[in-house]
């Protein structure tokens, strides 16, 4: 069990020792007694963050009373303060309780009274660093909200001025383009289509994950055929510069897995290697089990990322700089963040500007392979 330390303000000794033998008694320890305002802020500046609780005098030594100490200890340190003194008047209690103190202790002292109190003050205060935890939590939240959705706003506001200048040139002007100009516009009007529908998806699809809400039931699923079916789609989205490649070392693996969570994994890797290899190149899957976990890596010839970026990869709505015109929502990495972390997985990525990026994704077995 932790011991709690106390540090006793008081300018008479033989009360302050008193004190102390009580409190060691009570199995508290003591690490310091003085008998100044300004020594104390010493004593605090010394002893933090190994130091619990101050039992404070509200006369002491010095220029400084035990209020207007506490009010100095409060701008720099969080530790509560319990007031000891022979007064009751009104207005020192009142100064007292513009400190935030956790209580008073009134002269003489009686141990039960002492152990009492300064449980109750520990008690209190570990429920007020809670509150303020949740407070800093909810407010970290709110301005994560108004950056969702600001963010959204823009990548919406893009796609819908695209749609709206194809759209007038197709009606305004028919008759001055050519047919290839007027495909052209509505490949463009379908891409923003497309480019808008993806980010609401990415947005409620991450929505559920942080309300939590995005559970699924796991299922026996063949790795090696599931692997081989996405890469056959994803091998009809690519450009002819892109090459597609599968390797396992498993044979016949078979494990329980929510297949909905893995596809988020694995579909938005696979768009990422794709969209952000724009010169082609080769792109690597391999998969490989043994009896506790089952692992991947897909490696790309891409644009690759910087140092910097890799900090903050998973973090919505940040994309690298070097992304370019590029089009994307900065979403798709965080949702495949919380997926793998929904699973109890771990997430690798090594990477490096213009020579590529390897994701290694690792996920616990549910049942043993038949590999």
């Amino acid at each position: 069990m932790k011991t709690t330390h106390v540090l006793i303000v008081e300018d008479e000794l033989l009360i302050a020792k008193g004190l102390k033998r009580k409190l060691e008694r009570l199995g508290y320890s003591v690490p310091r007694i003085v008998s100044s305002g300004e020594a104390t802020i010493h004593a605090v500046e010394e002893l933090y963050p190994n130091l619990d609780i101050i039992l404070m005098d509200i006369v002491i030594r010095g220029d400084l009373d035990g209020i207007n100490t506490a009010f100095l200890l409060r701008e720099k340190f969080d530790i509560p303060i319990i007031y000891l003194t022979a007064y009751t008047d009104e207005d020192t209690l009142a100064r007292a309780e513009e400190t935030g103190s956790y209580g008073y202790l009134l002269k003489p002292f009686k141990e039960r009274e002492i152990h009492a109190t300064i449980k109750l003050a520990l008690k209190n205060h570990q429920k007020a660093l809670a509150l303020q935890n949740s407070l800093i939590q909810i407010k970290a939240n709110q301005q994560e909200k108004e950056q969702y959705l600001s963010t959204t706003y823009h990548d919406l506001r893009n796609p819908l001025t695209t749609i709206q200048m194809s759209a007038f040139l197709l009606e305004k002007r028919t008759d001055k383009l050519t047919p290839e100009k007027i495909t052209q516009h509505f490949k463009r009007i379908q891409n923003s289509v497309d480019q808008m529908n993806q980010l609401l998806e990415d947005l409620l699809i991450l929505q559920k994950v942080e309300a939590g809400n995005l559970f699924f039931e796991s299922s026996p699923l063949p790795l090696i055929p599931y692997f081989e079916k996405i890469i056959d789609e994803f091998r009809e989205l690519s450009s002819e510069n892109h090459s597609l490649s599968f390797h396992s070392d498993c044979s016949n693996c078979v494990t329980h897995i929510n297949q909905k969570l893995l596809d988020h994994i694995v579909k938005n890797l696979l768009y990422n290697a794709i969209k952000y290899s724009p010169q082609g190149g080769r792109i690597a899957i391999t998969l490989d089990c043994n009896r506790e976990e089952i692992w991947f890596n897909i490696q790309d010839q891409g644009i690759g990322i910087s140092p910097d970026y890799q900090e903050k990869l998973f973090q919505p709505f940040v994309r690298a700089a070097n992304v370019g015109t590029i089009q994307g929502t900065g979403l798709g990495l965080s949702i495949v963040k919380r997926a793998v972390d929904l699973q109890g997985g771990r997430i690798k990525v090594e990477s490096k500007v213009n020579c590529g990026t390897c994701f290694t994704i690792t996920l616990p077995q549910i049942l043993v392979p038949s590999c």
